[in-house]
C-alpha cells in the first residue's frame, strides 16, 4: 500500500457538512476506470462493498458488503450497527453519466466520482461528503477512503492488494485527524 507516501485528500467544509476531495493520476484510460469503480468484478479489489441494483440516474441500490471486509472490519461494523449476517447499507445513485461521473448516496454518505482524461490517462477526483461519523471519527473515514483509492490504484496498475499495514493506517488517521482540526469550520 502506498497510501502514507499520497497527498492527503483536501478537507472540505460546507456549514456543518465535512468531507474530503482526493485526486489520483491514473496511467489508464477512463473507461478502464470506469470499470473499476462501477463494475462488481472490479470493485471487490478495493470497495468494500458491491453495488446491488441498476446501474442508471435514480435507482435505489444497496451495498453489500464483500464477505471478506465483514472479517476484517466486523469490530466497526458492529458498532455501526450493521448486522453482520445481512451486512447492507441502503443507497441510491444520484448522477451516472458514463465514463465520466459517478454519483450516490451510500447511507448518510455522498460520494462523487470524476475522471478527466489528462496525460498520462486520466484524473480521478473523488469527493466525499461523509455521514455520521464511524469508530474511528472522521479521521477515520477519511483515512478509509484514502486507503480503498490507494487500493484502486493498486489493482489498475496489477499490483497484489494487500491487508493495510495498521501502523500505516494509524499514521493516516493522525494526518487526517490533523488536517481536520487545521481547517476552518
Amino acid at each position: 500500500m502506498t497510501g502514507v507516501t499520497q497527498r492527503l485528500g483536501e478537507v472540505l467544509r460546507d456549514g456543518d457538512r465535512v468531507g474530503t476531495r482526493y485526486e489520483r493520476i491514473l496511467a489508464h484510460p477512463p473507461a478502464k476506470v470506469w470499470r473499476a469503480i462501477t463494475e462488481s468484478d472490479h470493485l471487490r479489489h478495493w470497495f468494500p462493498a458491491d453495488i446491488l441494483g441498476d446501474r442508471r440516474a435514480g435507482a435505489e441500490v444497496r451495498f453489500r458488503f464483500w464477505p471478506e471486509a465483514v472479517e476484517q472490519a466486523s469490530a466497526e461494523l458492529t458498532e455501526m450497527d450493521i448486522d453482520l449476517e445481512d451486512p447492507e447499507l441502503p443507497g441510491r445513485i444520484l448522477t451516472w453519466e458514463p465514463p465520466r461521473v459517478f454519483e450516490f448516496l451510500w447511507d448518510d454518505e455522498h460520494l462523487r466520482f470524476e475522471l478527466f482524461a489528462e496525460e498520462p490517462g486520466t484524473r480521478l477526483v473523488c469527493t466525499v461528503w461523509f455521514g455520521t461519523p464511524g469508530p474511528h471519527g472522521l479521521s477515520g473515514t477519511a483515512a478509509g477512503y484514502h486507503v480503498c483509492l490507494d487500493e484502486l490504484v493498486d489493482s489498475l496498475d496489477g499490483r497484489p492488494i494487500e491487508m493495510p499495514d495498521p501502523d500505516e493506517v494509524a499514521a493516516l488517521r493522525r494526518r487526517y485527524t490533523e488536517a481536520v482540526d487545521a481547517t476552518p469550520a
